[in-house]
């Protein structure tokens, strides 16, 4: 039987990863601070120290080897180091901030990360934020020590026991009988995110594949990237909730800053087509579907008013301002005057949707 640490474990996708490995017949050994325990895990060997101090996690290991280091959580650079030699595969998980302008979209100009954005990216540097560039950096000092390394990007993570759960700002206004929610331009920014039995299923299948995925960065993420108005239509259908989409200008939409977690509401759309390709990576659940497990979830274990999930979001739910602006804008917007078009700007002859000029052969007199 080959061996398996999984360093962390119980955070949002690990569960995942630890029963896919228990079920290839690896035996599994979590290495976490045990301030988390899962009932469901309790039967496997734990050992108890922090994955973010070298030194103690030098002391807990010992000489221990292992065939697989699949490390999830801690303090990445120290972990590759301590187990240099020591593992026959090693898979790590870190974030998409490395590529440059994942955080600031002024990166780039025009402003607005690539759409899609692959791997090969230009990465962050000294001229980004501290945060961005230190993930970057740690990718480096991955694969110095440890050269045949897999290594994933996680975008924002959701589904069960997410710390931020960006979803909880649709699924709390919806069971509070909100009628009315702002969005930025319609809601149509893309976000990547990657739903939690998807993205452990995506690092599994490097453990199966370690030939291909050796020496590797992989984007991870859902197949589809939904807009943020269809991940709201779908949240409001699953909980049988209705209310009307409010669209302002991103200048005016402040309460729907916490659903765009950066600064503009630019794309940012990963391009996975590599794990795809070398791992035959498939979503094992449909971003649609993830969606509405995931509102069921939230609604069902609903985080604590003014608790750390909503501190980390920074959605203060200030009902009253959004009514006050939502009326306002009404105001503003049923102020406009009527423009009398001469010849009204149309969608382009070639275009054949709905509003179009466009008539079918077979109808022509």
């Amino acid at each position: 039987m080959t061996t398996a640490l999984v360093i962390g474990g119980t955070g949002p996708t690990g569960p995942h990863i630890v029963h896919g490995l228990v079920a290839r017949g690896h035996r599994v050994t979590m290495l976490h601070t045990g301030r988390h325990e899962l009932p469901e895990l309790e039967h496997l060997e734990h050992v108890h120290t922090s994955p973010h101090d070298g030194e103690q996690l030098a002391a807990a290991l010992g000489t221990r080897t292992f065939d697989l280091v699949v490390a999830t959580y801690g303090r990445l650079r120290a972990i590759a180091e301590v187990l240099a030699g020591r593992c026959g595969q090693f898979v790590s998980i870190g974030g998409v901030p490395a590529i440059r302008g994942f955080f600031d979209p002024d990166r780039w100009d025009p402003p607005g990360l690539p759409v899609s954005a692959g791997e090969d990216l230009v990465r962050s540097d000294e001229g980004d934020d501290g945060k961005s560039y230190r993930i970057a950096r740690t990718e480096d000092m991955v694969f110095a020590h440890q050269p045949t390394a897999a290594h994933f990007r996680y975008p924002m993570v959701y589904g069960p026991r997410q710390p931020a759960p960006r979803e909880w700002c649709l699924v709390k206004r919806a069971l509070d009988g909100r009628r009315h929610l702002v969005l930025a331009d319609d809601g149509l920014t893309l976000l990547t995110q990657g739903y939690t039995e998807n993205l452990a299923h995506m690092v599994l299948l490097a453990t199966d594949r370690p030939e291909a995925a050796a020496g590797q960065v992989f984007n991870a993420g859902d197949e589809e990237t939904l807009t943020l108005r269809q991940v709201a239509e779908i949240v409001a259908d699953t909980l049988g909730h209705t209310w009307e989409i409010v669209s302002m200008p991103w200048e005016l939409a402040v309460p729907a800053r916490p659903l765009v977690q950066q600064h503009r509401p630019t794309h940012r759309v990963l391009d996975i087509a590599k794990a795809k390709q070398l791992l035959g990576y498939r979503d094992l659940v449909p971003a649609r579907q993830a969606v509405r497990l995931t509102a069921r979830w939230l609604a069902e274990h609903r985080p604590e008013p003014g608790g750390i999930e909503e501190h980390i979001l920074e959605d203060p739910f200030d009902y009253a301002n959004e009514d006050r602006l939502i009326a306002g804008w009404k105001t503003a917007v049923a102020s406009m005057p009527a423009i009398d078009w001469p010849v009204r700007p149309g969608l382009g002859v070639a275009y054949g949707g709905p509003g179009s000029s466009y008539v079918r052969p077979d109808t022509r007199i």
